[in-house]
């Protein structure tokens, strides 16, 4: 199967920020063949993260506009570039803004996802192979992001950020599979790895730490502890398998020592899920000594700094951290999306609004007024 644009200049639409935390403007943009090792997508559904939030208003980032936001998505391959032998027109992908390029030291490890070559990159709005963009107005540059920016009806990505998917899988759910979600759900299974009839307290209840009670749900953990400062937020947990509530505002002592309590000298796996370095310190020291295992999942300030007494880790507590649930993109991604196609991993309660794409822009306002976990963003009207 050979695309009729292939090797060709497709014009399409695109929403284009052109300015940090002003509204994004659909425009139509030129989007510029694949090159050696790439693969230009056509977009069918795209969700919006509150990473494209953040750096859309460009907090304490380096701002890089115009730009064309957007890194998690489901959709069909239009063409590749030369080189590129395992993805062909038509197959149906996901792109991901970290990738796996499976020669590096990295990549050849099982213990490890930190690609060297397709590392996320936030600064970085070009492509690798000739340090230039791909989409253009009247050939003007428009950055990229992540090396996905999925905004877009048709963008052209790094082959190592595709990971092939089963065609059967609906892209308008698994499409949220391509980071937050596998996130949180892989940070549980596959690094805190609670066992059955064990206990799990989750820091933060926001989407990433949904997928990560949803992650103790399924590994059978008997009391999942839910632990935010919205107390809103406990009703929508119960659907994540999240058992207990605890809102560190509601009490005089730290929330470590209320969960230490909860649960006769602490919980045996934590999962934090904010960035809030206080958290951060309350999912370790929560943990019970012996065998207790907390991993970190939230991106910190710049300016943070770790700070426990080192008994804590003397007494046997492990503290670990993780990128993108320690999934390898075009390696395990494809089974995460069979974990949702036999019905083990439910998807669609992560959904909770759906717009055509000439209104991405409710999908923000939903957004910033904590109204969405996830808003599913339709291409074609």
């Amino acid at each position: 199967m050979v695309s009729n644009t292939a090797g060709k200049v497709i014009r399409c639409k695109a929403a284009v920020a052109w300015e940090a935390g002003k509204p994004l403007v659909i425009e139509e943009v030129e989007v510029a063949p694949p090159q050696a090792n790439e693969v230009r997508i056509k977009i069918l559904f795209t969700s919006l993260c509150h990473t494209d939030v953040y750096f859309w208003e460009a907090k304490g980032q380096t701002p890089l506009f115009p730009r064309i936001f957007g890194h998690e998505a489901g959709g069909i391959v239009e063409s590749v570039g030369e080189g590129v032998t395992d993805l062909k027109p038509g197959d149906h992908v996901l792109p991901v803004f970290t990738g796996e390029c499976k020669e590096c030291q990295h990549c050849k490890s099982e213990e490890s996802n930190m690609c060297d070559l397709l590392r996320i990159n936030t600064d970085r709005g070009v492509m690798l192979n000739d340090g230039k963009s791909r989409f253009s107005i009247n050939g003007k540059p428009i950055y990229h992001f992540v090396g996905t920016s999925t905004f877009s009806e048709y963008t052209v990505l790094h082959v190592g950020c595709v990971a092939k998917i089963n065609p059967d899988a609906p892209l308008d759910k698994v499409c949220v599979l391509s980071c937050g979600i596998s996130t949180g759900l892989g940070a549980t299974l596959n690094v805190a790895k609670p066992t059955k009839g064990s206990s799990v307290a989750i820091f933060g209840l926001g989407a990433v730490g949904l997928a990560a009670a949803e992650g103790a749900r399924l590994a059978g953990a008997s009391r999942i502890i839910g632990v935010d400062l919205n107390s809103k937020r406990f009703l929508e947990a119960k659907k994540f398998g999240v058992t207990e509530f605890v809102n560190p505002k509601d009490h005089a002592k730290p929330v470590q020592e209320v969960i230490a309590e909860m649960t006769g000298g602490g919980v045996d796996r934590s999962v934090e899920c904010t960035g809030s370095i206080n958290a951060m310190i309350s999912a370790f020291e929560c943990v019970h000594d012996g065998w207790g295992v907390a991993v970190l999942v939230g991106v910190p300030n710049k300016d943070d700094a770790f700070k426990t007494h080192p008994i804590n880790v003397l007494n046997e507590r492990t503290l670990k951290g993780t990128f993108f649930g320690n999934y390898k993109p075009r390696s395990d991604l494809p089974s995460v999306v069979e974990m949702y196609m036999n019905k083990e991993l439910e998807l669609e309660k992560f959904i909770t609004h759906e717009v055509p794409f000439s209104e991405i822009n409710k999908a923000f306002e939903y957004m910033l007024k904590g109204e969405s976990l996830r808003c599913i963003i339709r291409m074609s009207e």
